[in-house]
C-alpha cells in the first residue's frame, strides 16, 4: 500500500467534504472548504515569512480550530510539527524546541506570558506567530499575529515533493534515564496510524466528534480520521464534565476521547443524568489502566460504548484495543478478565511477548510486550544509542509486561521501566528525582508511581533529609512544580531514613513499590 502523505490527507478530506461543517467551536462553524482556505493561507502565510521544507514548527497551542488549520498549513509546506504538551514546565519546553532546532514556534495568545518568559533562551527560533491575540493584547517585539498575517497572506506555493519516510511530526517523551527524547513520526506512520484508527476504532462516516483533550496529546491524533469520514471535529478548550455533557447533548455527538480520570469524574458528577447522552455510540479511552469495576460502571451508565486502546508514543496511537462488542459478555468470570484486559492486537500490528533474553514466553505467563507494526516510529531524534535499544530486529520493545489469554486478549500487568502515567499522561520518575536532588534540603530521592483512585496512578517520592536540614512536603512539591509543571509535582512525599538498594548498589524500586501494589491483580 503507497502510503499518502499528510498533507494529501487534508487535501483529501477538504475535497470530499464540501460544504459539510468540519469544525465547531463554540458558535464558530467552520466548513471543510473553508479548512481548506484556512490551510492554504496559513500556508502562503508562513512560507512567506521563510518557512522552508524540512523546517521544524514548535506548537504551544490550546485546542482551537487554528490548530488543525496550522498542521495543515505545516504538512503543506513539507515541514514538521513539534507539539509541546501544555502542561509541562518552561524548561521542558526550552530544551524540546532548542534540540529540535525548530524555526517557527506557533503558540496560543493563553501562553503568550510563558513565551515571552523563554524567548531569551530560544536559540533556534527566528518565527513567533502568536493565535486568538486580540488587537488590545500587547505582544512582544518581532511576535506576529496569525490573524494580522491572513489578512495579507499570498498564495501558498506548490506542496514540494515529500517522501512516505520524511519526518511529518516530532513527539517528545519523557526519558527513564535522562532528557526527554523526541519521536520521530514519518508521513508513513501517521498514514499507517489513522488507517488503524478507522479500522479499529471503529470511526464511523460523519461522526460527531468531541475534542476535550490536549490536541497537542492523543486527541490530535484522531482529527484526520474524523475528518476523512467526513466528520465533524467539535472542538472544547478544556474537559469539564458538565461542559463535555452539555456539548454531547447540544451537537448530539456521536463519539469523544477520554482517559479514565475523565470517566470517573462523569460517572460521579451531579449533572450526569441531566442530559441527553443518547447519540453518543463510541467513547475511546486509553493512555492509562483503567478499574474494571469503574468500567462496568459506566458501561451500565452509558452502554457498552467504550473502545479502549493500548499503546505508545513510538507506535501511535494503539498495539491492541478492546471493541465495544467486547464488553458484552454473559459469564461472569469471562467478564472480569475482558474488562481487566487492554484487548487484541490492532490490524497489522504483530505482537509477542519475551522473556530477557528475547525468548517468547510460554502461553499464559507474562512477558514483555514487543510489537511490530506499519506505523513504528523512525527514531528517536538524535540518539542513536535510545533507537538501537528500543527497536531490535524491527520489534518495537514497549517495556510493558503483558499475559495473553486463549483468546487473543492482551492483559497489562505490569512495567519494566520506571514510567509513571497518571491521569493519562507519562511521567518519568528520573527527572522528577534530578529536580528533587537540586535541593539543598535532599540527601536521596526515589520517586515511583502508587496506585489512585482519581488518577490510576499518582507520583509519590521518597525523600532522605541531608543531617542537619528540614524541609516540609508542600515545599518539595512546590519546588518540583515550580522547575517541571504541576504534571510531575508529586502527589505526596514520604521522608525516610533509608532508600533500598539492590545487590547491585541501585534503588530498589520494585521493593518501594510493592508496598503500595501489594494484593493486587496488576501493578500498572
Amino acid at each position: 500500500m503507497m502510503p499518502l502523505n499528510v498533507a494529501q490527507l487534508y487535501d483529501r478530506a477538504v475535497l470530499h467534504g464540501g460544504s459539510r461543517v468540519a469544525i465547531v467551536e463554540g458558535e464558530r462553524r467552520t466548513s471543510y472548504a473553508d479548512l481548506g482556505a484556512m490551510g492554504a493561507r496559513i500556508a502562503g502565510a508562513f512560507a512567506a515569512l521563510g518557512l522552508e521544507p524540512g523546517d521544524r514548527v514548535a506548537f504551544l497551542m490550546a485546542n482551537c480550530t487554528e490548530y488543525v488549520g496550522c498542521e495543515y498549513a505545516v504538512a503543506r509546506l513539507g515541514a514538521t510539527r513539534v507539539p509541546l504538551a501544555v502542561l509541562l514546565g518552561d524548561d521542558d519546553h526550552v530544551y524540546m524546541m532548542n534540540f529540535a532546532r525548530c524555526r517557527f514556534l506557533v503558540y496560543h495568545a493563553r501562553f503568550a506570558q510563558r513565551v515571552q518568559g523563554m524567548a531569551a533562551r530560544l536559540s533556534t527560533i527566528e518565527r513567533f506567530v502568536c493565535v486568538g491575540a486580540t488587537a488590545d493584547i500587547a505582544l512582544p517585539a518581532g511576535h506576529l499575529r496569525l490573524e494580522d498575517l491572513l489578512v495579507t497572506a499570498p498564495p501558498p506555493p506548490a506542496t514540494p515533493p515529500i517522501d512516505p519516510e520524511d519526518i511529518a511530526g516530532i513527539y517528545f517523551t519523557g526519558g527513564t534515564t535522562g532528557r526527554p527524547k523526541g519521536v520521530m513520526l514519518s508521513h508513513r506512520s501517521w498514514f499507517q496510524t489513522y488507517f488503524m484508527e478507522m479500522l479499529d476504532f471503529g470511526i464511523g462516516m460523519h461522526e460527531v466528534f468531541v475534542f476535550a483533550t490536549p490536541m497537542t496529546h492523543a486527541g490530535g491524533c484522531l482529527i484526520l480520521p474524523v475528518l476523512l469520514r467526513q466528520g465533524t471535529c467539535v472542538i472544547l478548550s478544556h474537559f469539564e464534565p458538565e461542559l463535555l455533557l452539555g456539548t454531547i447533548a447540544r451537537e448530539k455527538a456521536t463519539a469523544t476521547l477520554l482517559v479514565p480520570t475523565m470517566i470517573y469524574l462523569l460517572l460521579d458528577h451531579p449533572a450526569r443524568d441531566r442530559y441527553d447522552h443518547s447519540s453518543l455510540r463510541n467513547v475511546l479511552y486509553g493512555a492509562s489502566a483503567i478499574s474494571p469495576e469503574r468500567l462496568k460502571h459506566a458501561v451500565q451508565v452509558f452502554g457498552p460504548v467504550f473502545t479502549q486502546f493500548f499503546g505508545q508514543t513510538e507506535a501511535p496511537m494503539a498495539l491492541t484495543a478492546l471493541q465495544r462488542e467486547d464488553l458484552l459478555v454473559d459469564d461472569p468470570a469471562r467478564e472480569a478478565a475482558v474488562y481487566a484486559s487492554a484487548g487484541r492486537a490492532t490490524y497489522a500490528a504483530h505482537i509477542r511477548l519475551v522473556d530477557d533474553e528475547g525468548r517468547d514466553v510460554p502461553h499464559g505467563e507474562a512477558g514483555e510486550l514487543i510489537a511490530r507494526a506499519p506505523n513504528m516510529m523512525s527514531g528517536y531524534l538524535d540518539n542513536p544509542e535510545a533507537t538501537a535499544a528500543a527497536i531490535r530486529d524491527g520489534w518495537l520493545y514497549t517495556g510493558d509486561v503483558a499475559r495473553r489469554d486463549e483468546q487473543g486478549l492482551y492483559t497489562i500487568v505490569d512495567r519494566k521501566k520506571d514510567m509513571i502515567v497518571s491521569g493519562g499522561f507519562n511521567v518519568y520518575p528520573r527527572e522528577i528525582e534530578d529536580v528533587l536532588f537540586e535541593h539543598p534540603a535532599v540527601r536521596q530521592a526515589a520517586v515511583i508511581g502508587v496506585p489512585s483512585e482519581k488518577w490510576g496512578e499518582e507520583v509519590k517520592a521518597w525523600v532522605v533529609v541531608r543531617p542537619g536540614a528540614s524541609v516540609t512536603a508542600e515545599t518539595l512539591i512546590e519546588f518540583v512544580k515550580h522547575r517541571k509543571g504541576s504534571l510531575a509535582a508529586p502527589k505526596s512525599v514520604d521522608f525516610v531514613d533509608a532508600i533500598p538498594l539492590t545487590n547491585l548498589g541501585k534503588v530498589d524500586k520494585k521493593a518501594i513499590r510493592a508496598r503500595y501494589w501489594e494484593g493486587r491483580t496488576r501493578a500498572v
